[in-house]
């Protein structure tokens, strides 16, 4: 089964490769939806980009903390696109399907590895809004392509090219799985570095 990819939500800690990704996607004519600094990127290259703000309503907030953890940002990337509820939960609530979800986390594992880091600074890097992406997304492989490694933006370009605008099943599953191997790694580091701390 093909996905159609009309609307992509972009927002990466490693900027590698992601204009030249943001531009080709635009060229095909995908809506594209970042945050912050991504946001900025991506615009100063001269790419048009709408703030995830615009979308939800609610400015980035609590030094970034706050971003995307939203309904609008979230059901339109977990609704099943089948579903007759879950479709009239979307129109009854303005919200709009997310077909691509380009994340990359913030840097944890180098961060504690640096000499002398204090557990304040470990905190603010462990991120939230990025693994609840890729988990939401992944989950609904089925209809959502989700892309946490720069080497793959190669991939889905291609796979849209080629696919009249989507990508295939058999790759979405492959990223999806891709995911949460990333996650339980990211989990995992967190918490054994947290095993040597104490307040």
């Amino acid at each position: 089964m093909t996905a159609k990819i009309e609307r992509a939500l972009i927002s990466v800690t490693d900027k590698a490769g992601v204009v030249e990704l943001a531009a080709e996607l635009s060229r095909l004519g995908v809506e594209l939806i970042s945050t912050g600094g991504t946001a900025k990127t991506i615009r100063e290259a001269g790419v048009s980009v709408k703030d995830v703000s615009d979308l939800t309503g609610f400015p980035e907030m609590m030094d970034g903390r706050v971003k995307t953890l939203h309904p609008k940002v979230h059901g339109g990337i977990l609704a099943i696109r089948e579903n007759p509820q879950h479709l009239e939960a979307m129109n009854a609530n303005g919200i709009v399907p997310i077909d691509l979800v380009v994340v990359n986390l913030y840097a944890f594992e180098k961060t504690v590895a640096r000499p002398g880091v204090r557990l304040e600074e470990a905190i603010e890097n462990i991120d939230i809004g990025g693994p609840t992406l890729l988990r939401a997304s992944a989950k609904n492989y089925k209809y959502v392509t989700v892309v946490v490694d720069p080497a793959d933006y190669g991939l889905v370009l291609k796979e849209i090219k080629e696919n009249a605008g989507g990508t295939t099943l058999s790759t979405r599953f492959y990223l999806a799985k891709k995911i949460f191997a990333l996650t339980s790694a990211y989990d995992k580091a967190i918490t054994e570095y947290l095993k040597g701390c104490d307040l």
